[in-house]
């Protein structure tokens, strides 16, 4: 995983406005995995993980494959 993964999920998820919680909430993942994610400090996350934070933001077109790529 990238460090523009981790930006990427923090910005995408505060441009949605959506607090870790309500982004966890809405992906299945626990708020613990979330920070973790935008911390950088989890190794990369699956595949399906990511689709899942993708249809959680909202995220299609560019923005998706991007975020997509930077996992």
């Amino acid at each position: 995983m990238s460090d523009d993964f981790a930006g990427l999920l923090r910005r995408y998820r505060r441009d949605a406005g959506l607090s870790q919680e309500a982004l966890a909430e809405r992906a299945g993942l626990s708020k613990d995995a979330i920070s973790a994610l935008e911390r950088g400090t989890r190794r990369a996350p699956y595949r399906d993980t990511v689709g899942l934070l993708a249809s959680a933001l909202g995220l299609d077109g560019e923005d998706r494959r991007a975020f997509e790529e930077a996992a």
